[in-house]
């Protein structure tokens, strides 16, 4: 059995009423409410900012630490990556090319 003291089970109880509230305050008004123009623009960029931030640290770090030689597979594979989508403007494209040139590098020259 659980074993809960009194400010966990007030903790658990208020973190679910936070829930329950953010995620269905949009039922709360009877009217519709639009974002203002400058939150929806802001919000175009969101996921390029989200995949930047977790995409160039992967790419340029190794253990917390930036690489310290070009011999790295990432780099090159980033590049080609980059190279087709700027040619080709296609999502699944990049991601091909881009494992295509670090499969290689990775496996057969263990960089």
């Amino acid at each position: 059995m659980l074993d809960l003291d009194g400010w966990t089970l007030i903790t658990i109880v208020a973190l679910g009423v936070v829930t329950v509230v953010t995620r269905s305050f949009f039922l709360f008004s009877s009217r519709p409410w639009t974002l203002p123009r400058w939150a929806q623009r802001g919000l175009q960029y969101a996921p390029i900012a989200a995949l930047a931030a977790v995409v160039v640290p992967e790419v340029v770090m190794s253990q917390g630490q930036l690489i310290g030689t070009w011999q790295d597979a990432r780099i090159f594979a980033a590049l080609a990556g980059a190279a087709w989508f700027f040619w080709q403007r296609g999502v699944l494209g990049t991601i091909v090319c881009g494992m295509a040139v670090y499969l290689p590098l990775r496996l057969g020259l263990g960089w």
